[in-house]
């Protein structure tokens, strides 16, 4: 079960990661310009986080396994119209359609964790999680110069993902059902859908959620420039660059396996409030190097990597504690923090698309003011009081 949830839980990775080398080839081969390019991964983002919204309410009301193998039908159709593009238009369409179906497989595969582990130990498994899925974008970049260079084709990535897309809803028949009948939203589907109403009358967990999106707008930044900053503005080869981007996924792979061990002691609030920390300094690290052309390469390399590792303490902590407390409905709870998060990632990318001129320095303005606004979050957490489970800890403590 766990091996099938992180390869799902990947699909967010994978279906960005893969093409990122092909992208200049890509805006070649169909004549549009880089802004263009940086919109097939904003336009994903958007499909992405409104998606999780249709899928979160389908999975209490019907269960996570019938609504994943849907959500990877819409994918494999996206990833196959992706392929099949013959313009710029076509292909941020197909991306949107991917990521509507891709989004399924991350937001219920949470609910799944949810569904089998409370506390440390769902924070602890969510780590576990996420450091085999960062196998995914560690490989991804790798993978994808090694297709374009051996096919000449970057439409053979998406013929990959429609692979890929098959082979796992082969493998979900495998898993069984987490969420019971007896624990499902019996009521209709427009009452499920309400609940959105009520999540977010919380004001804790929007603080857990506007840490989450803070964070992932400046990743996703990071993430839709970076193969223009280091192939065309520093004039990196393509499997160079894949081996920059696999440091910053090594540099997060190392914090989940950090965060897996201090969460029983620290606590997931506190490592988080950690993580957003780390972020906010990387940010303005970066920015100040860029301004001031300090390190050239190195300047923007170095906090980037300690950027994209503040993942390993920010998201699995993040979305543990958010669902802490929500006994049922978890499924559109986990959909409406992944809506947030990915939301950022697509304000993200949208700016840096909007402002693209193959420089560094607007990613390092906007990872710079993403990451304080991801600490700010961070500490506004603790002032909504404490989760119903830290309480129960210090009232026995004390």
């Amino acid at each position: 079960m766990l091996a099938v949830t992180s390869l799902l839980m990947a699909f967010a990775s994978i279906s960005t990661d893969l093409y990122l080398p092909a992208m200049p080839t890509m805006v070649r081969d169909l004549g549009v310009t880089p802004g263009v390019a940086a919109m097939t991964v904003s336009t994903y983002l958007i499909g992405f986080s409104a998606g999780q919204l249709i899928w979160g309410p389908l999975s209490d009301r019907f269960g996570r396994r019938a609504p994943i193998l849907a959500g990877l039908l819409v994918f494999i159709l996206g990833s196959a119209g992706c392929a099949l593009a013959g313009s710029g238009t076509a292909i941020v369409c197909s991306r949107a359609i991917q990521a509507i179906g891709a989004c399924a497989s991350v937001v219920l595969a949470r609910a799944m964790v949810r569904d089998r582990f409370a506390g440390v130990r769902g924070a602890q498994v969510m780590s576990s999680l996420m450091t085999v899925m960062a196998i995914a974008p560690l490989l991804g970049p790798s993978i994808g110069s090694l297709v374009l260079e051996v096919t000449g084709s970057w439409r053979a990535i998406f013929w990959l993902l429609v692979a890929t897309g098959i082979a796992t809803a082969c493998a979900v028949w495998t898993l069984p059902e987490t969420l019971p009948t007896a624990r499902r939203c019996n009521a209709g589907l427009l009452t499920a859908f309400l609940q959105y109403k009520q999540l977010m009358l919380q004001p804790r967990l929007l603080a857990f959620a506007g840490a989450l999106g803070f964070f992932y707008a400046g990743t996703f930044a990071y993430i839709a420039a970076s193969p223009f900053i280091y192939i065309e503005y520093f004039r990196l080869a393509s499997s160079r660059y894949a081996l920059i981007f696999s440091a910053g996924v090594a540099g997060l792979m190392v914090a989940n396996l950090v965060n897996r061990r201090l969460v029983p002691r620290i606590g997931a609030v506190r490592l988080l409030r950690a993580g957003a920390i780390g972020a906010g300094v990387a940010g303005g690290v970066m920015l100040i190097a860029v301004t001031l052309r300090i390190g050239g390469l190195w300047g923007v390399f170095v906090p980037a990597i300690a950027f994209v590792a503040a993942t390993g303490f920010i998201v699995a902590n993040g979305v543990t504690a958010a669902l802490e407390d929500l006994p049922t409905g978890t499924g559109a709870a986990s959909a409406l923090l992944g809506a947030i998060q990915y939301g950022g990632g697509v304000l993200g990318a949208a700016v840096v698309g909007a402002l693209s001129d193959k420089a560094p320095f607007p990613v390092a303005a906007v990872v710079a003011v993403t990451g304080a606004g991801c600490v700010a979050c961070a500490f506004a957490i603790t002032l909504h009081g404490p989760s119903q489970r830290e309480a129960d800890v210090a009232t026995a403590q004390s």
